[in-house]
C-alpha cells in the first residue's frame, strides 16, 4: 500500500508548503469536474488528512497485512466548521434565475447541476471562503489573493462572512452583499453564497487581467 507521501508525491521530509502545493494540484485534477475519479479524488483527500494528523511512516506503516484487513475502520468524527452551500452564477443564466430569486438554491437543489455548479462543503473556523472551496476540490475564480481585485468576488444569499479592511471592495457592493472570498470568512452557523459573479456591471471594472489570472492558477499561490 502506498504511503501518503507516495500518494502526493512528495518525500517524507517535505515541507508543510511543498506538501499543500502538491495536494492542491493533485487534488483538482483528481476531482471528477475536471477529468478525474470520485475513487482518486477521495484517495488523494484521505493521504493529505493523514499526514496532517502526523502520519509517522515508521510506526503507522508497521503492522502485517493481516493485522491492517482485521483493523476496525475509525468512526467518522463530527463534522467541524461551517456549512457553505454554493452555486455557480454562470448557472443562473443558463437558467434563467435572478440573484434576488427567494427560492434560488431550492431551485438550484432541483435541477441536476453539476457538483462544481451547485453543492455543499465546510469552511474551518476562520478560513477564507476560498481557501475552503480549494480544500474541498474546487476550482473557484481568484489572482490575487489578497483583496486587491474582484476576481473571487461572491454574492452572500445567506449567512454572515465580514472581510478585513484592506480590500479594493466599494461600499455599494458590500451594503448588496458581495464579498471576496479571499479575504472573508463565514461567521455564521451556515452560508449560502453564489461565485463566480466576478462579471456583474460594475466589478468587472475591478477584475485583473487575465493573464494575471491564468498565471496564480497556474502557480498555485
Amino acid at each position: 500500500m502506498d504511503s501518503p507521501f507516495e500518494v502526493l508525491g512528495v518525500s517524507p521530509d517535505a515541507d508543510e508548503d511543498t506538501i499543500e502545493q502538491a495536494y492542491r494540484e493533485q487534488v483538482f485534477e483528481a476531482h471528477p469536474d475536471h477529468g478525474g475519479s470520485a475513487a482518486a479524488f477521495q484517495r488523494i483527500r484521505r493521504a493529505y488528512e493523514r499526514i496532517q494528523a502526523g502520519y509517522d511512516p515508521d510506526t503507522d506503516d508497521a503492522g502485517s497485512p493481516a493485522e491492517a484487513e482485521n483493523t476496525p475502520e475509525p468512526a467518522e468524527p463530527d463534522p467541524v466548521g461551517v456549512p457553505v452551500q454554493y452555486l455557480d452564477y454562470r448557472a443562473l443564466a443558463d437558467h434563467g434565475w435572478e440573484l434576488t430569486d427567494a427560492d434560488l438554491f431550492e431551485k438550484a437543489a432541483d435541477t441536476d447541476l453539476e457538483v462544481g455548479d451547485y453543492g455543499e462543503f465546510r469552511a474551518e473556523p476562520g478560513q477564507p471562503l476560498l481557501k475552503a472551496a480549494e480544500e474541498a476540490g474546487h476550482a473557484w475564480p481568484f489572482a490575487c489573493r489578497g483583496g486587491a481585485c474582484t476576481n473571487c468576488a461572491v454574492a452572500i444569499i445567506d449567512g454572515e462572512m465580514p472581510m478585513h479592511s484592506s480590500h479594493i471592495l466599494p461600499q455599494e457592493w458590500i451594503d448588496r452583499g458581495v464579498r471576496l472570498s479571499c479575504v472573508s470568512a463565514p461567521v455564521s452557523d451556515g452560508m449560502k453564497v453564489v461565485f463566480n459573479v466576478k462579471h456583474l456591471p460594475g466589478l468587472e471594472e475591478l477584475l485583473l487581467p487575465a493573464s494575471r489570472f491564468d498565471k496564480a492558477r497556474s502557480s498555485g499561490d
